[in-house]
């Protein structure tokens, strides 16, 4: 089993410090639209921020409720208050640092330590409660960050006029979405069995193809809206059918509650719109080429239909970087995936008894819930 270190301390502490700057940065981008009388993308901004808060704390709360069955529901009425109140995510942050500082600073190292107090568990406990929080950032991340930079960008070529703020917003998302893909990916190669160590080469390969490939696909949007919002609203509608049709197909069983587990596949459908989301542990060299040809395909036709559509927009200085931007990130981003799934990518995602029909683990065992839980929630 991987050791939480004192690295994985601090990177804690600078996630605690984004995520707070993240949400000022948001209200003060906010604020400055409202106050230049553009009230519409202060709402839709808002609408973001708040979509992506309700949708992880009610994720959250659930699994504090699985987590917890069977124990004092005193405990559990606490925290469905404070995540009634959306601020969940602190609880979890709480736990974090609790178990985060006993594992990186203060493990016994005696063998005659209790069992409550053992080293691998105090390990565990701290691996467990970051991988939580990893999870929910990366549904905040595609919830909001990656929808608002589209927002944030179309806003800035549409009309031109750009401010301090703005700017500050854009660096911020491409911040989260940098720092969640490798978050992520840093604790699925610490929770899951048969998992190898994730060196430092590693996390910039990983980290290179998933920021490449998802800007591209930003930068395409963005020119779909300067064609056609609608156009660009029809586009993404259908592509999260598409997602959300494949991820229903593949059975998923992440969450206990039918309710739930729909939500979870709303919102993998919403996070297949912007990368590939491997969600059941599988290869995927199959459905990794169809969805990143599919993606190719589409950027390369909004640039022709510029082409044909708009031929005097192509002279416009703009329009020449941000085709150039688009294209250049693609094909690095591809040239990245491929090496990281040649070179870099774990051959086994967990033992094959690990992945048995025990997915949903039993009442009780809150270390069987949160083993299967990750086993279920996978991206690649």
């Amino acid at each position: 089993m991987m050791k939480f270190t004192k690295q994985n301390f601090i990177f804690l502490l600078g996630g605690i410090m984004i995520y707070i700057v993240d949400i000022g940065v948001d209200f003060w981008v906010a604020s400055k639209y409202f106050c230049q009388g553009q009230y519409s993308w202060s709402i839709l901004i808002l609408c973001f921020r708040g979509l992506s808060l309700l949708i992880t704390q009610i994720f959250s709360y659930e699994w504090f409720k699985n987590d917890w069955e069977g124990t004092d529901t005193g405990k559990l009425k606490w925290i469905f208050l404070v995540h009634l109140f959306q601020c969940g995510i602190f609880i979890r942050y709480w736990f974090a640092l609790k178990y985060g500082c006993q594992a990186a600073f203060k493990q016994k190292c005696s063998g005659d330590a209790p069992e409550t107090d053992s080293p691998n568990l105090i390990q565990k406990q701290a691996i467990d409660v970051v991988t939580d929080i990893n999870m929910l950032r990366v549904f905040k991340t595609f919830l909001e960050t990656t929808p608002q930079l589209c927002v944030q960008i179309y806003i800035l070529m549409e009309h031109g006029k750009s401010n301090f703020s703005q700017y500050v917003a854009i660096i911020m998302s491409f911040c989260g979405i940098s720092f969640s893909a490798v978050d992520y990916q840093i604790s699925l190669r610490k929770s899951l069995p048969d998992k190898d160590e994730f060196p430092v080469l590693s996390k910039l390969v990983y980290l290179f193809y998933k920021l490449l490939t998802i800007t591209s696909w930003i930068l395409s949007v963005t020119l779909i809206m300067l064609l056609s919002v609608r156009s660009s609203v029809i586009l993404l509608i259908l592509l999260w059918i598409c997602g959300f049709t494949w991820t229903v197909k593949q059975h998923t069983t992440f969450c206990k509650s039918k309710k739930m587990e729909y939500l979870y596949r709303t919102v993998v459908g919403i996070i297949l719109i912007f990368t590939f989301f491997n969600i059941k542990g599988r290869k995927t060299k199959v459905c990794i080429s169809i969805y990143y040809a599919t993606h190719t395909v589409v950027t390369l036709g909004i640039l022709f239909v510029y082409m044909f559509w708009k031929p005097s927009i192509i002279k416009e200085i703009s329009f020449t970087i941000v085709s150039i931007l688009t294209i250049l990130s693609l094909v690095l981003g591809i040239t990245f995936l491929v090496v990281y799934y040649r070179c870099f990518h774990p051959n086994a995602y967990c033992r094959p008894q690990a992945c048995s029909d025990e997915v949903d683990g039993e009442a009780g065992h809150k270390d069987r819930v949160k083993c299967c839980r990750f086993q279920n929630f996978i991206m690649q």
